[in-house]
């Protein structure tokens, strides 16, 4: 078997991904593992969909962006998805006559208890007096910037925004049809080194030497045979 490495780079979060393959095969192709059923298949796709998602979002936030959640009022309140697109763009055009280079990230969800639509943002590059008087169909609540420091399950990830990341993507539903989220088209792309051959044994338990200037935070085998390290760059 050959063992390969795989570096994705988003923001300051570094993961790393060590699989095995047979031998002679291409380490540069994707590896697909074998799937017992439908429902585990399904599972994989999320999760890799769940992951590129969390990557694009450290890529292009930071402790400058902003998080808030956009309400609607009794008078404005709308009842279907398809209303709920067409706010949101109106929204969006809102903000980019005065800041064309944001970058924004929007869900679109249901409240547990009330059921009303609403909305949650990321932005980056407008300023929290805009993105306030740009909603007018209700409140905005929160609109604050994102930690500097994330801590999940007691360890220090710094400016890992996965835990924000996965709250936006378990909003959606097979209800509101399309995409999980909507993406302004700038952002900029996670760094994806090409996989590489290998030598040394990893375990959970051996991890890869965490590289300079950062600090593992993350480790373990995913259901579908990967090895998982995260590392997080250590900042001031």
């Amino acid at each position: 078997m050959i063992r390969v490495r795989k570096r994705v780079y988003s923001g300051s979060v570094l993961e790393q991904y060590v699989y095995n393959v047979k031998d002679g095969t291409n380490v540069h192709a994707v590896r697909r593992p074998r799937f017992k059923d439908e429902e585990q298949y399904e599972k994989f796709k999320d999760e890799i969909a769940r992951k590129r998602f969390a990557q694009l979002i450290n890529a292009n936030y930071t402790p400058e962006s902003y998080e808030g959640v956009l309400t609607f009022d009794n008078e404005n309140e709308i009842f279907d998805f398809d209303d709920a697109r067409r706010v949101r763009s109106a929204f969006v055009r809102r903000i980019r006559r005065r800041f064309p280079d944001v970058k924004m990230i929007i869900v679109m969800g249901r409240g547990k208890s009330t059921a009303r639509i609403h909305f949650h943002f990321l932005a980056d590059g407008a300023d929290k007096e805009t993105l306030l008087s740009c909603w007018t169909w209700g409140k905005v609540v929160g609109c604050e910037h994102l930690r500097k420091n994330c801590v999940y399950k007691g360890v220090d990830h710094g400016r890992d925004y996965s835990g924000i990341a996965n709250y936006f993507w378990d909003h959606w539903t097979k209800e509101q049809g399309g995409h999980h989220y909507y993406a302004t088209r700038n952002h900029e792309k996670p760094h994806a080194e090409e996989p590489e051959e290998i030598k040394r044994e990893y375990t959970v338990d051996k991890p890869p030497r965490a590289p300079k200037g950062y600090v593992l935070v993350e480790k373990y085998t995913t259901p579908f045979g990967y090895l998982y390290f995260k590392y997080s760059k250590i900042l001031s």
